[in-house]
């Protein structure tokens, strides 16, 4: 029952007020995101990238209501790119971007988001690196598919993030699961009505396997975003029966959550990228953690008693 709630949450102004001015939520945070600045963030991809670990940086943001934020998205992520290209990170680094971020709820959101996203794709390039198009609530995701094939007319590596718990997903990976495609398969974090999602977690996962035997029978790259133990298991048996080499699809998990599974999957000579947020509005993400697993949520309150 807590996870619909803490769905709701997220999108609430007066409680977002109110977390994120308690002084002692952001030291809790940080299991979560890695800093609120570009140098902390680089300093965590410095120390994945030592343990044999990739990642995909989510400058943090979402929901822009006026274009100014929408140009500050952009800047930040342009700062990014030179950043991994001035540190040559850009063989362990990619990014990953919401397209609310970048003004796609504006009027003529579509072609707003497209102008602010296409600078930061183009500086990806320039810096040896890919953009992924995040996928948020379902209202979202015809506009986010349509920039995307505009993106990769002439970025063809361009990803984008399909979800499970989406009655239209299967359908939208086969259309994604050809050459040179790249998707991140999720299960869903948003809260969804019944008349385009699965409820039931079980639904989910039947599904989430299904959209799996799409992408790994195509011949696009499969990005497997999943915590799930037994996830994981039927992708490298489906791997195996459709001789998908390990450099021909991956792992993808989020930062501070399975560290330990991370290093054991790239020592069994998978590749393993991690999805690494930062920034100061980082309080939509933390509420979506926490409704996602009981054990997140209770790591957050006992953290909270301890330091209170």
């Amino acid at each position: 029952m807590l996870g619909p709630v803490l769905l709701a949450a997220a999108r609430s102004d007066s409680i977002r007020r109110a977390v994120s001015a308690t002084p002692v939520t952001r030291p809790v945070v940080h299991r979560f995101v890695a800093g609120e600045q570009l140098d902390e963030a680089l300093t965590g991809v410095r120390d994945l990238a030592r343990r044999g670990l990739e990642v995909t940086l989510d400058h943090l943001g979402e929901d822009v209501t006026d274009r100014t934020e929408a140009l500050r998205a952009r800047d930040a992520y342009l700062a990014l790119a030179d950043a991994l290209r001035g540190e040559g990170l850009g063989e362990r680094a990619e990014m990953s971007v919401k397209l609310s971020a970048f003004g796609q709820a504006l009027p003529g959101g579509h072609d707003v988001a497209l102008a602010n996203v296409l600078p930061v794709v183009e500086a990806a390039a320039e810096a040896g690196t890919t953009v992924t198009l995040d996928m948020e609530d379902h209202t979202t995701v015809d506009s986010t598919l349509a920039v995307l094939a505009e993106l990769r007319r002439r970025f063809p590596q361009t990803g984008a993030v399909l979800q499970s718990y989406l009655f239209r997903t299967e359908e939208d990976c086969r259309a994604l699961a050809g050459e040179g495609s790249r998707v991140r398969l999720v299960k869903g974090a948003y809260k969804e009505p019944a008349e385009v999602a699965y409820q039931d977690k079980r639904e989910v996962d039947r599904a989430y396997v299904r959209c799996l035997r799409i992408l790994l029978a195509g011949e696009g790259y499969p990005m497997i975003g999943s915590h799930d133990p037994r996830m994981v298991s039927i992708t490298q048996e489906l791997a195996r029966r459709f001789g998908r080499k390990p450099d021909e699809y991956e792992f993808q998990m989020l930062y501070g959550i399975r560290a330990a599974e991370q290093d054991r999957l790239v020592a069994a000579g998978h590749r393993m990228r991690v999805y690494v947020p930062y920034g100061t509005d980082w309080y939509g993400y933390f509420m979506r953690r926490l409704a996602e697993r009981p054990a997140n949520l209770a790591f957050f309150l006992r953290s909270l008693a301890t330091r209170g």
